[in-house]
Parts: structure tokens; sequence; C-alpha cells
């Protein structure tokens, strides 16, 4: 039972971070430096290895995929189902565990930083909200780079995916970029930009949270970062489970 108060607490106050977060952003003077500079560092430290792993990612899954349309004489559909396979899941988590596992954890540190050196009570005291302040501005930075983000994982995942389709595995680039809308439809698209929205403000709400409540020194700030590396991971794989659930219940596909 402690365990399960435990998990309820957590939850409850990353909801109440993220809340007041959200609402912070209403309030006036918009903190568009914070907000801009939080963008940038959280681009220039997850832009890479987010290519760097939805490249080859896109070509596992076209090796996988040809090899299995091929044994049912089905190549000409091998786009098709890269492109469901891309923008449907792996564009989407790829996203999310970067910006997890990069921005996250960096928002994080800095944010517990601040914390143990009492930045954040002292910016209380002078009457600054911190939650206007620097809560707010990393929740929409997380949410605004996730949706840029998972575009360049999806066109990334599609070359990738040609490289192993048409040289490798010697098929033809028009079949190929022909039979991407053959299975595909413009909800797919929806979807893809609703989960990375959702799991980029659920990365940056984890973080902030872990971050925000730090307590035992630097010790504690490295024991915040791991953890909210891992809520975020494990809400992200449970909000996906619902969100595809949901999508295949509510969405007619295409056969």
């Amino acid at each position: 039972m402690g365990k399960i108060r435990f998990a309820l607490t957590e939850l409850g106050g990353i909801t109440a971070v993220a809340l007041d977060g959200t609402l912070s952003l209403r309030r006036r003077p918009l903190q568009t430096g914070e907000f801009l500079r939080q963008c940038w560092f959280i681009t220039k430290v997850s832009a890479l290895p987010l290519v760097l792993i939805s490249v080859p990612f896109g070509m596992i899954i076209a090796l996988h995929v040809g090899s299995f349309f091929r044994q049912l004489g089905a190549e000409s559909n091998i786009g098709s189902a890269l492109l469901l396979a891309t923008i449907r899941e792996q564009a989407p988590i790829a996203t999310a565990l970067l910006i997890a596992g990069a921005g996250g954890s960096a928002m994080c540190a800095d944010l517990g930083s601040r914390r143990i050196r009492d930045e954040i009570d002292a910016m209380q005291v002078m009457g600054v909200d911190p939650m206007h302040r620097l809560i707010g501005p990393r929740l929409m930075a997380a949410t605004v780079c996730a949706v840029f983000f998972v575009s360049i994982v999806a066109l990334a995942g599609i070359m990738g995916g040609w490289f192993f389709a048409v040289p490798v595995q010697k098929g033809t680039t028009g079949a190929y970029f022909s039979s991407l809308s053959a299975l595909a439809q413009v909800q797919d698209f929806y979807m893809m930009v609703t989960k990375a929205v959702l799991f980029g403000f659920t990365a940056g709400a984890v973080a902030c949270y872990k971050g925000y409540t730090v307590k035992g020194g630097p010790k504690g700030v490295g024991d915040a970062v791991q953890a909210s590396v891992v809520v975020t991971f494990v809400l992200l794989f449970f909000e996906n489970f619902l969100l595809t659930a949901m999508y295949f219940n509510l969405i007619p596909q295409k056969i």
C-alpha cells in the first residue's frame, strides 16, 4: 500500500505542476526569451541523437517488413507498411524518448540545481512565481520541440526505409513512393502530431516536477534525474497504448 500511495502522490504532483505551469502561460509578461532559450537548448542536446537513431530505426523496420512482404509476394506495399509503422509508432516514441532522455534530464538537472542552491526560494521571496518564470516556458518548449522533432524522425525513417527497400533489397523507387498512400490516411498524421504533443508535454512535466521538488543536495539531483527518465518512459508507453487503442477503435482503417 505504501508504494501505491507513493505512486499516486507522485502522479498527483506531476499533474499539479503541469496544470500550474500551463495556467501560468496566460500571465503577462510572456516569458518569450526563456521559451526560446529552452527550445534551443532542447534542440541542441536532442536533434543529432534523434536523427542518428531514427535513420537506422527506419532501416531495421524496412528490412523486417521487406523480408516479410517478399515472402508474401507483396513487395509493392513495403512503402505503405513502413509509413504506417513510422508515423504511428516510431516517430512519436523515438521523439519522446530522446526528449525525456536528453532534454528532460537536462531540464530536471537545471531545476534541481536551482533548488539546492536556494535560487527558487529566493525567487519566491522576491515575489517572482517560479511556475511563470521557469516551469511554463519549459513545458511549452518541450511540447513545441516534440512536434518539430517528430517530423524530422518521420522523414529520416522514411528515407532510411527507402535505402533498404530500394538499393539493398532491389526494389524500385517509383514503387516505394507510390505505395506510401496505399494504406495511410490523413488521420495517421493527426495521430502522430497528437502523440508528439502529449508525449513532449508529459516528458517536460515529469522533468520539471522532479527538478522542482529535489531534496537531499547534489545526490538528490542525480536521483531526481534518473527517476524522471524512468517515470517518463513508463508514462509514455502507457499513454501510447491508450492512444493507439482509441485510434483503432474510433478511426476506420483503409482496406
